[in-house]
Formats: structure tokens, sequence, C-alpha cells
């Protein structure tokens, strides 16, 4: 039985499927992350492989038909060397098939739609905006990392978050809700109204902040959301959202927004803010669903075209 393979290959986990040609899963594999900017090339190699070997179970694996592996950091294949490692372990597997790397945006948009042009918001601990032609990813807005931007990501939330409680500090009145978890969560502090009272809290978030690496204020992050309704939080959150339809705004595609993310999906109010304003706009919004099926789907589009059926079957 002929049969196609999916992998989304992330930095902190990676997912396979193997799926029919009639869209059913057949299988699934999950190992750990196998981003190779991130991880060892010879380890998210290996990993990406035992994902797939796991999918694929007690299937034939001459019997794959096509392969496509949507990972982050794929740009670094673009190294002989490292090409190397992972055509080593594509051997490895003895598939009937080739595989093809895609990027990480492209599974997750057509994991949500079988359009064949849109856009991708990623917005998770970094935040880009990949755009999207022929199911293809053909353009970026953003993505140049923390020092940079990021505008709108969790890093950048918390952030903001430690930066609007400092300027708190510095004040009289009465800390918000959102500062006061700030300081909660970083130093364990309570603070009183004059500023030689709060100095010492002042002091401690400021060294406590500048004693780790800077992507770990995306910690913050959650403490933005979960305090909806502050003032300084809502500041925040609306910020963020502005930062996010400004770049897809820049993208200038036609078609779907796909959202993926911790803070661009449905259970963040940045992603539930983000779709309502893009949907006020007239653009169509998506959540990314699963990535390995998305992967799966564009293998089957390249043995069948794109009325190839779609393994999730509904897309939201």
């Amino acid at each position: 039985m002929k049969y196609v393979i999916g992998v989304d290959a992330g930095g902190t986990s990676t997912r396979a499927a193997t799926v029919d040609m009639s869209g059913e899963v057949l299988g699934r594999g999950t190992a750990g992350g196998a981003n190779p900017n991130s991880h060892p090339p010879k380890d998210a190699a290996a990993r990406i492989a035992d994902a797939i070997e796991t999918a694929i179970g007690t299937l034939d694996p001459g019997q794959a038909a096509a392969c496509v592996v949507g990972m982050a950091g794929a740009g670094k294949l673009a190294d002989p060397r490292v090409a190397a490692i992972f055509d080593a372990a594509w051997a490895g597997l003895r598939l009937g098939c080739p595989v093809r790397v895609v990027t990480d945006p492209e599974v997750a948009f057509a994991s949500a739609t079988t359009d064949p042009d849109g856009t991708v918001v990623i917005a998770g601990t970094g935040s880009a905006v990949a755009r999207i032609a022929d199911r293809r990813l053909v353009g970026l807005v953003g993505g140049f990392g923390w020092l940079l931007g990021d505008e709108g990501s969790a890093f950048w939330l918390g952030r903001e978050a430690v930066r609007g409680t400092l300027v708190e500090l510095q004040g009289s009145a009465p800390l918000s809700a959102l500062a006061t978890a700030v300081l909660a969560e970083a130093v364990g502090a309570t603070v009183d109204e004059t500023w030689e009272q709060r100095r010492p809290a002042f002091s401690k978030l400021v060294a406590a902040c500048n004693a780790v690496a800077p992507i770990e204020l995306a910690r913050f992050a959650p403490l933005v959301s979960a305090n909806v309704g502050d003032l300084l939080a809502d500041t925040i959150i609306a910020a963020a959202v502005e930062h996010l339809f400004a770049s897809v705004l820049r993208a200038n595609t036609s078609g779907p927004v796909v959202l993926i993310g911790s803070v661009a999906g449905p259970s963040s109010p940045v992603g539930a803010a983000l779709r309502t304003r893009l949907e006020s706009s007239g653009r169509p919004v998506h959540y990314a669903a699963d990535g390995a099926l998305g992967a799966a789907w564009l293998a089957a589009v390249d043995l069948h075209g794109p009325t190839a059926p779609h393994p999730t079957r509904t897309l939201t």
C-alpha cells in the first residue's frame, strides 16, 4: 500500500505522520527537538529519522511514495556538511522516495488551508510574518530576533511587562495588577508607595532580569495574558496586536492568514484580538492545525496535485 509521510520538526519536538492516499492517518511518531540551529545536526537528523520510523511502524518503508519534512532552521541545510548528515539519515530509512525539506511556515500554512497563497503569522517566543505563494515561502517580514525586533512575541510581551513595572516603581501611584505579578514572579517582592521604599524592589528587578539570558524575559508573557483587564496588560496586548497586524499589511499578500505560536494561538488574548482585527479587515483567518499532517498533505500534493485529500479533513 502506497502512503505519504509528513514531518513537523521544531525546536522542542518533532512529529511525524504516515497518511494513505485517501487522507487517513496510518501512524504517528514523535521525538525531541530537531532544529539544526539549536541542536547538533547529527542529533536533529537522528530525531527526525526516529519519528519517521515510529510513524511507519509495520508499514513497508519502500512503499512510501512521497515525504515532506517541515523543519525549523531548514536554511542550515545550505551547508553541504550539514546536508550530508541529513542525507545519511534519509538513506538509513530506506524509503521508496526522496525526502523534500521545506520551512516550518510552509507546513503550518498547509495544515490550516488548501489555498495556495496567503500569510503565516508566527508569534511564539519570537515573531515573524511569512509570505506564502504557491504553497512556498517567498518572503518574510520581521524575524530579526530579540535584539533587533520580535515585536508581538512572548519575549516582547515579557520585556514590556518588566519595563512597565519599572516605570511604575519610579512613580508613586499604586502598582497595577500586572506590575505586582511581575515583582512577585521575579523577586518575590511587595512594595509601598514612596520611592525610597520602592528602590530596593526596583534594583532587585533590574538585577534579576540582567542576570539571565534576555530571551528568558519571555517567562513573563503569561502574566500579561493572565491580567487582562489591567491597564498595563491591556496596553501591552493592544500594542502587540498592532505590531503583528502592521507586519501582515507589510507582507501584502492575498488569501488567508494562518496564525501559529503560543502568542498567536486561540487561547492567547493577543491571538484572539489579532484574529478579530484581521477578520474585520476582510481577511480569512485560521489557526494552524497539525504541522505533520500539513507536511503529509504537501507530500500528497507532490503526487496528485491540490485535489489530494487533506488529512485534517476539517480546517478551522
